[in-house]
């Protein structure tokens, strides 16, 4: 796996986005209902941008929060990250610009800029960086992808470790899954196309809400709580 913004990460993965898409998420906290998390996925000039929007409700208070990243088409680096409810001003923004070599930061009123010495992710760009190297490293005869056991992403809140786990399957899908620390997230992406986000853990204060993907149509979902066959990777 390659670091943020490595050179070697090629124009495999661009096609992944040479079409507008859209997917949904069925949250649930411990079986039960939790929401809905909606992503959108456009290529815009020389960015792609990826709007989440998250409606939590059922065994939840029903808050809504929108993710708008904007990232590097190849790279998939963060190009500039706002995060609010959506009905109103971004409560939380970041942009990255190259040319002034600047990274801003805005929280409500408040302003701040730092020298951008590296490449950044975002929450979305990060899962969608997981994807392309996925995407990357599946073998042309369809094998297993080849992704290191280790490696890390940069973040403005600090440095995220991903750790490989093993391989699995949601739903009759083979995934390849990481882990996240800090924060202990989970992720698992779909190891063949379109490389789907499969399912995403993240811990809340209620406890972990999994986000997964909506059975497609002609394939039935795996039941709540139905146990999922691991394999061992080689």
């Amino acid at each position: 796996m390659t670091a943020p913004g490595d050179p070697a990460l090629s124009a495999a993965a661009g096609p992944l986005y040479a079409a507008p898409e859209a997917f949904t998420l069925t949250l649930t906290l411990g079986g039960r209902y939790a929401g809905e998390q909606s992503w959108a996925i456009h290529a815009e000039r020389s960015a792609v941008v990826a709007r989440v929007q998250t409606d939590f409700g059922g065994v939840l208070p029903e808050i809504r929060r929108v993710q708008t990243s904007r990232l590097h088409p190849r790279q998939h680096t963060s190009l500039g990250y706002a995060e609010g409810d959506g009905r109103g001003r971004a409560s939380f923004e970041v942009n990255f610009d190259r040319r002034a070599g600047t990274v801003t930061l805005r929280q409500g009123r408040d302003e701040a800029s730092a020298p951008l010495t590296t490449d950044y992710q975002d929450p979305v760009s990060l899962l969608l960086w997981l994807r392309a190297q996925v995407a990357q490293a599946t073998p042309e005869d369809g094998g297993d992808p080849a992704t290191p056991e280790r490696t890390h992403a940069q973040l403005t809140g600090g440095r995220v470790l991903i750790q490989r786990l093993p391989d699995q399957e949601i739903a009759g899908v083979p995934c390849s899954g990481f882990y996240l620390r800090p924060g202990s997230a989970y992720v698992f992406v779909e190891q063949a196309a379109p490389w789907r986000l499969m399912r995403l853990i993240q811990p809340t204060d209620f406890g972990p809400v999994e986000a997964n993907v909506s059975a497609a149509p002609g394939r039935r979902a795996a039941p709540t709580g139905a146990p999922e066959r691991r394999r061992r990777r080689t």
